[in-house]
């Protein structure tokens, strides 16, 4: 964890926006923390934090086996606000009472304010909030009063000045509500006093500091994708240690086109990185003759970086340290929410789940940021803009978008037409505004009419979606003249194709990747 003066800690309860939470606090600029909601109150003691804010949750409080915090956490003398689930939770622990209600809120409701003070401070007297919740509090804690309230919820907000505990019914971190921002402003300055010092440059200086205490004469080796993340973790290690880092970029033959040359102009030239560059292409390419089954590929596929990867790394002699992009929604995910802090949902491994026996530390210097911090840190080490606003690319590369077999002349065919998408999308000026865009080679043949004889062959697939995280995707409703533009170029430039087709498919049911 990072060290920090002005540290927000925050209970995870199981919101679907705790992460949300966590963003927030950051872009005060005051550094959060996301922890189980059971870490023992001894535990946040040793690490200092300036407050705590208790998340929402799907439970209800006087369930049995509800998630419920320590209690003591009440006796650490720091300030507290409690989010829906979280206010419920310091009510009914502090005395008061919560029920199911027949009433539930969902949705905008219009929030009346009754107390002006602290925590809805130099705010109107009314205005929109997110509320979702289907119990309320019933009967108030013994010191706590009632600071706002709407419509159908008469205890809406209540607060315990003399204690600095707060807890709202609504969700203030969601753009729903209306000066949400400013409420969770107020109770990190106003009420637990912290100072706006999380910046960029600050994290770049500690993680610097950091890495060369770590490392010391010691070298570390990196795999270098060509993407953001594995980016920005390469500059700020090499920022720290230089030539004690080794770089390795793989070229698994499944790279969009002229991808393995880009990284290593932009790596090797503009930033002077110890950078090797590996060319793999036809040992992945002779693994997946024959293959079909997608779920084989990206076994086949995983399995031969890793070897390749460990043949690298064993070049670079006295090895001790592997340098990951690994961001925080990563770590997150890999504990449960409301399983306690040893219940895995999975584990992450940026260059391809390395294998236990290759004995290496571990350095993951953006293991506490968020996508979009990662990207301030990026233009901050000068990275260019097609690296930091590029859209995802999955690890089996162009492999999950063809279907079927992937083979040299089918690649050649996706590589081409995927070339022309991404052209006309960045012309139209929607690239940054769109998650993912490119196109999919099917594995049919349909007639066609070219040069006034009959055709046979293949049909490309746009995809278009948006998204704000890859989990849920809605495709784009891309301009009518725009997808002409993309067609006719792929018709007319590439050779073998004389159809493309659009998908209209939503995520859920169907996936991003149609592999």
């Amino acid at each position: 964890m990072i060290s920090n003066k002005d540290l927000i800690l925050i209970l995870d309860f199981g919101s679907q926006y705790t992460q949300l939470i966590a963003r927030r606090v950051r872009e005060n600029k005051v550094f959060s923390q996301i922890i189980p909601f059971n870490t023992k109150a001894v535990e946040i003691a040793k690490l200092s934090p300036k407050s705590l804010i208790l998340s929402g949750g799907p439970a209800s409080v006087y369930e049995e086996h509800s998630p419920l915090p320590d209690k003591n956490i009440f006796k650490l003398g720091i300030p507290i606000l409690g989010i829906c689930y979280g206010m419920q939770i310091i009510a009914e622990m502090l005395g008061g009472k919560v029920k199911h209600t027949k009433t539930r809120e969902y949705g905008k409701a219009e929030l009346f304010i009754d107390n002006h003070k602290d925590l809805f401070n130099s705010l109107p007297s009314n205005l929109t909030c997110w509320m979702s919740h289907g119990d309320e509090l019933k009967k108030l804690p013994p010191g706590f009063s009632i600071i706002a309230h709407t419509l159908n919820t008469p205890i809406a907000a209540i607060a315990n000045s003399k204690r600095k505990i707060f807890g709202v019914q609504f969700h203030p971190e969601v753009l729903h509500t209306q000066r949400g921002n400013q409420i969770l402003s107020n109770f990190l300055f106003k009420i637990s006093g912290s100072l706006p010092r999380w910046t960029m440059d600050s994290f770049i200086n500690e993680s610097v500091k950091k890495i060369k205490e770590a490392v010391g004469k010691k070298k570390v080796v990196c795999g270098l994708s060509g993407g953001i993340d594995s980016s920005a973790t390469s500059l700020i290690v090499n920022k720290a240690i230089g030539k004690q880092l080794r770089c390795i970029f793989i070229d698994n033959g499944l790279l969009r086109k002229n991808e393995a040359q880009t990284v290593a102009k932009t790596f090797k030239g503009n930033f002077h990185l110890n950078l090797v560059c590996v060319d793999a292409s036809k040992r992945f390419l002779n693994r997946l003759v024959g293959v079909v089954d997608p779920e084989e590929k990206r076994k086949i596929i995983g399995d031969e970086f890793i070897k390749v990867f460990e043949e690298g790394a064993k070049k670079f002699k006295a090895v001790e340290f592997l340098a990951q992009g690994t961001l925080y929604p990563d770590v997150i995910e890999s504990v449960s929410p409301v399983g306690g802090p040893s219940a895995k949902i999975k584990t992450h491994h940026n260059v391809g789940g390395l294998p236990k026996d290759l004995k290496l530390k571990l350095i993951e210097p953006l293991r506490d940021l968020f996508k979009d911090e990662v990207r301030l840190i990026a233009k901050y080490l000068g990275l260019p803009e097609q690296i930091i606003h590029r859209q995802p690319f999955p690890g089996p590369g162009l492999a999950v978008r063809i279907i079927g077999e992937v083979t040299p002349e089918r690649l050649e065919c996706l590589r081409e037409a995927d070339e022309r998408v991404l052209e006309e999308i960045k012309k139209s000026g929607l690239y940054q505004e769109i998650w993912q865009s490119f196109a999919v080679l099917l594995p049919i043949k349909t007639v066609g009419v070219m040069g006034d004889k009959r055709s046979y062959e293949n049909v490309v697939a746009l995809r278009c979606v948006s998204s704000s995280d890859g989990m849920t995707a809605d495709w784009v409703r891309l301009p009518y003249d725009l997808m002409e533009r993309i067609s006719h170029r792929i018709i007319n430039e590439v050779k073998g194709v004389n159809r493309v087709v659009y998908d209209i498919s939503s995520k859920p049911p169907a996936t991003i990747e149609w592999e």
